[in-house]
């Protein structure tokens, strides 16, 4: 594996371990735009899902494979439980890509051992060379997990690596699966595994790790000074609990501080190579296709893509910043593909020139997505004198969203004021062609618009969550709206964009009621993702 020792593998696991966020959770297609988007990023490793889960699951991990796991794509990976099913499920749902990886996992702290597996070290250490041999025999590339090793007997986690990798593991993952270490006691971790496992030398180290503690990137960084070459991350540190650790902030860290790290990888201090393969100027709209799908919100002070990241409220720092921008930045906005150019396209421009942009900023879309994305443009330019890349992002997140349309917004009209009770009207038509309209009061417009949809949709649900920012600056600006809500202890997200903030709130409403529709049509009974977590 010496090879792999002088550059970080980044294995992204926004799909499996980030969907399983509360509200986060994923339909097919949307996977699929995710994926693609990740490939475009550039990451080595894609973590398509549990394919054990459910149907929806296998199917997504199958169709990544076939579809993004290409020769010159990443390697396609999925998830399974040390259990004959789980790999076999694994291992045909990653076949059609050209680079597939079964990433197996079993619990080693004594208390998982205890009070989750009913096991003890020798039974779990019988179970190993079993299930990695399976997996092995199956695929050659094999990752394995000790769940919970961040909690486990150091002593223990020796004997179990050395154990899975004479197996046939070719990566051995160390997860701090609470999220309960720190960099110095994460850093030790590690160098004890390269110092006390004999063959490790004939696997690369990998870690995974959780923000409990809002330590999770320090802890990944200590552990790459210490010989970890593989990061398991996520796009906005999205994931169980508090989350994972964050791709956008530790690849920056390693892009920004290269001089650093360099040493740890065997290079010159002064080499400018990059540090991993992560093409960092597709970050920044990932981390926004990700926001808009997931209903995941990026907080403003967010590092990397929140934002607050690269503005300047202090008037000392913009004079700083004005007179040099290192004064009071580390990195450019451009590294992230964060821009402020406007796009030199009006109501008047053809179709050809608005793919062209399209494709200049990183989206390749098919006909129908075209289409609908340019119909959108062309009425967005009527209503404004000057539209961003912002706005065209806005624009196509929006519009090639894959939510099973079950209800389609056709009206909605608002009557308010100090003097005035608020009164929504509202018009919905079905796959069906039949158009159903209902009219409601509320406490506000929005109110009266969302009390109108329930009483036309008829599903049972609590609005947990609703909020609103601007795209862009002025007072023609887009406002993109997201919102969570909750049905029988699950959470549906829903989000869209329009300069007309009442019709941004319905149409996302209406995306939280189809993603919610959706799921109460299907039929399977799918695995809970806790039970397939390292989280």
């Amino acid at each position: 594996m010496a090879n792999e020792q002088d550059r970080i593998i980044i294995f992204d696991t926004t799909l499996r371990d980030g969907e399983q966020s509360p509200g986060a959770t994923l339909n097919v297609d949307e996977k699929l735009t995710i994926a693609k988007a990740l490939a475009r990023l550039g990451v080595d490793v894609i973590e398509a899902g549990f394919p054990r889960a459910s149907t929806g699951d296998f199917e997504a991990v199958q169709k990544i494979a076939d579809q993004v796991g290409t020769e010159n794509g990443p390697t396609i990976c999925g998830l399974a439980r040390a259990t004959k099913e789980d790999i076999r499920q694994a291992a045909e749902a990653v076949k059609p890509a050209a680079k597939g990886r079964i990433h197996t996992f079993i619990a080693t702290s004594d208390i998982h051992l205890e009070y989750k597996l009913r096991k003890t070290r020798q039974e779990v250490l019988a179970i190993i060379p079993e299930m990695v041999g399976y997996a092995k025999s199956l695929i050659n590339d094999i990752e394995f997990s000790p769940e919970d090793a961040g909690r486990s007997d150091p002593e223990f986690l020796y004997q179990v690596l050395e154990v899975a990798i004479a197996s046939g593991a070719t990566t051995v993952n160390i997860p701090d699966t609470v999220g309960y270490t720190t960099p110095e006691e994460f850093g030790a971790l590690i160098r004890g595994i390269k110092e006390n496992v004999p063959n490790i030398d004939q696997a690369i180290i990998s870690v995974h790790g959780h923000n409990d503690l809002g330590l999770a990137v320090a802890n990944f960084l200590s552990a790459v000074q210490n010989g970890a070459r593989q990061l398991e991350c996520t796009i906005n540190g999205i994931g169980e609990r508090a989350g994972n650790a964050a791709l956008e902030e530790l690849v920056m860290a390693l892009y920004v501080r290269r001089g650093f790290y360099n040493p740890f990888l065997g290079r010159p201090a002064e080499s400018t190579e990059p540090l991993c393969n992560i093409d960092t100027t597709q970050i920044y709209k990932t981390s926004r296709l990700v926001s808009n799908l997931t209903g995941m919100l990026v907080q403003p002070n967010k590092a990397i893509v929140g934002a607050n990241a690269f503005a300047h409220e202090s008037g000392i720092h913009q004079d700083g910043v004005l007179k040099h921008r290192l004064t009071y930045e580390i990195m450019d906005a451009k590294s992230i593909g964060l821009t402020k150019n406007l796009i030199v396209l009006g109501k008047h421009s053809g179709r050809h020139a608005f793919r062209d942009r399209l494709q200049t900023l990183g989206y390749d879309l098919s006909e129908t997505d075209l289409n609908k994305a340019f119909l959108r443009f062309k009425d967005l330019a009527d209503k404004k004198k000057e539209i961003s890349d912002l706005d065209l992002e806005a624009i196509v997140n929006d519009e090639t969203q894959h939510v099973p349309e079950l209800f389609h917004l056709e009206l909605v009209q608002v009557s308010c004021g100090d003097r005035a009770r608020p009164t929504a009207t509202v018009t919905l038509r079905t796959p069906q062609g039949e158009e159903l309209t209902d009219a409601a009061i509320g406490t506000g417009p929005v109110d009266a618009v969302y009390k109108a949809i329930n009483r036309v949709v008829n599903i049972p649900n609590e609005l947990i969550e609703y909020s609103v920012k601007s795209v862009t600056e002025g007072i023609d600006a887009m406002g993109e709206v997201t919102i969570r809500l909750r049905h029988e202890g699950r959470t549906f997200s829903g989000h869209a964009a329009n300069t007309d903030i009442i019709v941004a709130s319905a149409r996302a409403y209406i995306s939280a009621l189809n993603r919610l529709s959706a799921t109460l049509n299907q039929t399977e009974n799918p695995i809970h993702p806790q039970t397939a977590a390292l989280a």
